[in-house]
């Protein structure tokens, strides 16, 4: 079921474009989480990162290309986006086919030592509070002491009548910086699905999708909900180290 690179090419660059709607800052964002990753491993010969929601692989390129020694397993379900990470992004990560937080899903990682840093944009909002709960325990065992998971994500306040103020800040952004220009992820699955290439990707992802539709509903929850669960998942310190609007980055440290 593979594709051309240079199918895989265009569809990613749109990816990248379309992104620019939804994520506040997006390429800071990155940089951000990498700039993180790249403190906590300073020093270690062959750090191993995690990303988690890979997509086609935009955050993993983007880690590879500052930590050329780093080995990197991103992990995602959809099939579609998985193969155009592996035929665009091939030589950044190595790339597993699993639902983060269904049963067993870090067996699939085969990971075979420590992690010295999970990383995720914009992938753990839509887990219910008592499987991200799971998931974070799941990640806290899967870290070496000191190592961090670094979440990027759209984070509403712990003041619920303030959330219109942060999301408008985001959105007068993204507008200002011509995010607002390019086409929305509706648009782009549905030109995707219908090129040749893609098709049979598409489709399998249309059945995965509808296989899991019972797993529940994620929540929105505030920047300080996703510490006080951390903290329960082995977690010793969190701290935001970055935002824009409601869009964050949030540091966990596992006890070192």
């Amino acid at each position: 079921m593979g594709i051309s690179m240079a199918v895989a090419r265009t569809w990613v660059e749109r990816w990248e474009r379309q992104q620019q709607r939804y994520a506040v800052d997006r390429e800071e964002r990155f940089t951000v989480i990498t700039d993180v990753v790249e403190y906590v491993t300073a020093g270690r010969p062959r750090p191993l990162l995690l990303d988690l929601g890979c997509g086609p692989g935009s955050l993993a390129a983007r880690l590879a290309e500052r930590l050329p020694d780093a080995e990197i397993v991103a992990a995602d379900m959809d099939p579609l986006l998985l193969e155009l990470g592996r035929t665009h992004h091939a030589n950044a990560a190595r790339y597993v086919d699993t639902v983060i937080g269904a049963d067993g899903w870090t067996d699939a990682l085969g990971l075979g030592r420590p992690l010295d840093a999970a990383v995720s944009t914009t992938a753990l909002h839509y887990l219910p509070e008592p499987v991200l709960l799971d998931t974070y325990r799941r990640l806290a065992a899967l870290l070496r002491p000191g190592g961090v998971l670094v979440n990027g994500d759209h984070f509403p306040p712990a003041e619920p009548s303030s959330a219109g103020i942060t999301a408008y800040v985001g959105r007068r952004r993204a507008q200002r910086t011509g995010g607002h220009d390019h086409e929305d992820w509706q648009e782009w699955w549905a030109a995707a699905a219908r090129d040749p290439e893609l098709a049979d990707l598409a489709a399998e992802r249309a059945q995965r999708h509808t296989a899991h539709a019972g797993g529940g509903a994620g929540e929105d929850l505030a920047a300080n909900r996703h510490a006080e669960l951390l903290r329960r998942a082995g977690f010793c310190r969190v701290v935001p180290v970055w935002q824009f609007g409601d869009s964050a980055v949030l540091v966990a440290v596992k006890d070192g």
